[in-house]
């Protein structure tokens, strides 16, 4: 089992059990609605006049709620009733349990319940947010020791966090852990606990507390997956953006240039995980107070190329496509003041060496 982040001196973990309204099958559902009402008028403008791609229609035929898309996908691809991709997701679990497949393709079925079918990006905001409470009202009805109910539970977790309900989001994903640690889960499902757990940490503005779980879920992943897996390149990225969050630049700096060419040769300059990863190294680069001229050229030049593919990949209203860009002005701005200074002291130079040769000469004529 893995060394846990949550028990050692310093950290805030404690044995939690789930909180009380979690448990009640009515206010699941009740929650449900109003998040998949919230998650319709959310998406309403890009939605307008399409149809479900999965039953094709425009209302839902027996909740006449309205459709959602927070995926990367474009044109009318994409759209759907959230409760049609509940069904779906929810049929594709039961089938691969029923068939006994293998985790694989387990892991693939359940990759339903957050992301897209069609562009394979993950749902974020208040689309996954309902997705998280679609889950958890599929499944807790089921016994407290069952695996998929408590794999749920992060599911609602991290919807929640999505949609920036960080305190509800920590309840949830701490009681989810302690399910998961009760139920003798493997270390892989640990370190997954852990790391949502952190993140709800850092949204909180807990940065100490997520930068000590993420470097502990770093670690176990490079001995549990190795250095190349997918995994621990989120480990990675993740405990490299605490780094930046708490001004450690150079701690940053130094493990991103050993893990940017692992990232981008393995996932390709388009994956979520290399878009990330080269947005949270630019950072380390412009937000240094000790960045020279070519730190920020470099980082201007990275957010530059990072913002055109996510733009073509995510669409340009996805946060990390409006974040990058966000990025990229801060950092152009960094670099022509910077310039500016270059500049300037170089007038100064100039004039100061050439005030010198004079005097010089003046010597040399008395």
């Amino acid at each position: 089992m893995v060394d846990s982040a949550f028990e050692r001196e310093g950290c805030p973990f404690t044995e939690m059990a789930a909180p009380a309204w979690l448990h009640e099958a009515d206010l699941a559902a009740q929650k449900y609605t109003e998040a998949v009402a919230a998650a319709a008028e959310a998406c309403e403008d890009d939605t307008k006049g399409q149809t479900c791609y999965i039953c094709t229609q425009a209302l839902h035929w027996k909740t006449k709620e309205g459709l959602v898309r927070m995926c990367a996908c474009r044109g009318t691809a994409g759209i759907a009733h959230v409760s049609c991709l509940a069904e779906q997701a929810k049929i594709l679990v039961a089938e691969a349990v029923e068939n006994n497949l293998d985790n694989k393709a387990k892991e693939a079925r359940w990759a339903r319940w957050y992301a897209c079918s069609l562009c394979e990006q993950e749902h974020h905001g208040v689309v996954r947010c309902a997705l998280g409470w679609a889950c958890w009202k599929t499944y807790v009805g089921r016994p407290e020791t069952d695996v998929v109910r408590c794999d749920a539970m992060g599911m609602l977790g991290n919807g929640l966090l999505l949609a920036d309900r960080h305190a509800d989001a920590l309840a949830v994903l701490k009681a989810e852990l302690s399910m998961a640690r009760r139920l003798g889960a493997d270390e892989g499902n640990l370190l997954i606990s852990q790391g949502n757990l952190a993140t709800t940490y850092a949204r909180l503005g807990r940065l100490g507390e997520a930068l000590r779980v993420w470097k502990d879920v770093y670690s176990g992943r490079l001995n549990l997956d190795g250095e190349e897996h997918g995994r621990t390149l989120i480990a990675a990225n993740n405990y490299a953006a605490l780094l930046v969050k708490l001004n450690r630049f150079e701690e940053a700096k130094v493990l991103l240039r050993k893990v940017l060419p692992v990232v981008r040769r393995n996932k390709g300059d388009s994956s979520m995980n290399t878009l990330k990863m080269r947005w949270n190294y630019a950072d380390a680069l412009f937000n240094d107070d000790g960045a020279t001229l070519d730190d920020l050229r470099e980082a201007v030049a990275t957010l530059e190329e990072t913002a055109r593919i996510a733009r073509r990949v995510l669409g340009g209203s996805h946060p990390i496509t409006e974040g990058i860009e966000a990025d990229l002005e801060r950092s152009r701005a960094a670099l022509r003041a910077a310039s500016s200074r270059t500049r300037g002291a170089a007038i100064i130079y100039a004039a100061a060496a050439l005030a010198a040769a004079a005097y010089l000469a003046r010597r040399k004529l008395t």
